[in-house]
């Protein structure tokens, strides 16, 4: 395993994250793997040195922070994971159980850290941005939950980049912590992030830890124009549907395959390899709920892509919709 500071910040993070949105409950979504299932994937990915490691609140309603807590309390002392979560989607049927308000952050941090069973998350993420409350709310929030010693960074998650732009210099200008990474969708079939926001973060010194990089599994060879794949994933996941399957995102996922072809390595490494040899990328966000997929992910940290291949990956590529915010 490979190893690289998150932004600008001198913590060391494995250059693979492990997503655990997909241990919780399969109540939640089918595909989730419960936490008995989830248990040999989370000591795996530690024995292969994954250190890394993304839940949020709203994942399985809370389930897959309990499960994370657990399952790493089992493999690894605290002070040598990197833990994130996140804040902002609803817990609750309540107005004040969401959203970025001085007081549901204030009770989710505490909400979070006793189903984590921790002290402190190493990196507390705003999932998006709230249309509904000031800025200088929620940072001035965030800034007291780092200052209580139960956060020792903030970050963010998609949103644009003038956003993104705001809460940066609007933490500069009263002194408050500032947001050290950025959690965006991005891979080979959707790179509109590379417009304004990763040129954003490589400028501002924050680390990128992009989600989907494998575009929900449609970047892995077994989508095709004739057939989808014939996972649980596959067959529930209407995200997916909704976001990939125009011709050129086949052109795409064709390109990925012919590349891997050629070095005898599977699509998934291929695609993730692109991803993290691309600029101001940190660690990857990667589910994994087969053994293989786990394995494989970790490989790619050590493929490197030539600029022919590079090249042949990305010409087919076409301008997209904005997704990935709602």
């Amino acid at each position: 395993m490979q190893y690289t500071r998150l932004g600008s910040t001198g913590t060391k993070v494995s250059r693979i994250c492990l997503g655990m949105m997909s241990y919780g409950s399969p109540k939640w979504r089918p595909w989730t793997l419960d936490e008995d299932q989830g248990r040999p994937f989370v000591r795996r990915a530690y024995e292969l040195g994954i250190n890394f490691f993304d839940t949020a609140d709203m994942y399985s309603v809370g389930i897959s922070e309990e499960v994370t807590g657990r399952l790493l309390r089992e493999v690894a002392p605290r002070d040598e994971v990197v833990v994130a979560t996140k804040v902002f989607h609803p817990m609750g049927d309540r107005p004040n159980q969401r959203g970025l308000s001085r007081k549901h952050i204030m009770e989710a941090i505490d909400a979070s850290l006793k189903r984590l069973g921790m002290d402190y998350v190493d990196l507390y993420i705003i999932h998006r941005w709230d249309y509904e409350t000031p800025i200088e709310e929620t940072l001035e929030a965030l800034n007291d939950v780092v200052r209580a010693g139960k956060a020792l960074y903030i970050g963010a998650s998609s949103m644009y980049a003038w956003q993104f732009t705001k809460a940066l210099y609007t933490a500069d200008l009263h002194g408050w912590t500032r947001m050290v990474s950025m959690q965006n969708l991005y891979n080979l079939a959707y790179r509109e992030e590379e417009r304004e926001m990763i040129p954003l973060c490589i400028a501002e010194g924050v680390g990128i830890t992009p989600w989907s990089p494998l575009a929900r599994g449609f970047l892995t060879g077994k989508y095709t124009r004739d057939k989808m794949s014939d996972t649980k994933r596959a067959e529930t996941d209407d995200y997916l549907h909704a976001s990939y399957g125009l011709p050129e995102d086949y052109d795409v996922a064709e390109r990925v395959v012919e590349v891997a072809a050629k070095r005898g390595v599977s699509p998934a490494q291929v695609a993730l390899a692109w991803t993290l040899n691309k600029p101001g990328i940190d660690s990857p966000i990667v589910g994994a709920t087969k053994m293989q997929h786990l394995e494989e992910a970790v490989a790619a940290v050590d493929i490197t892509l030539s600029d022919e291949e590079i090249a042949v990956l990305e010409e087919p590529y076409q301008p997209h919709r904005i997704i990935g915010y709602e």
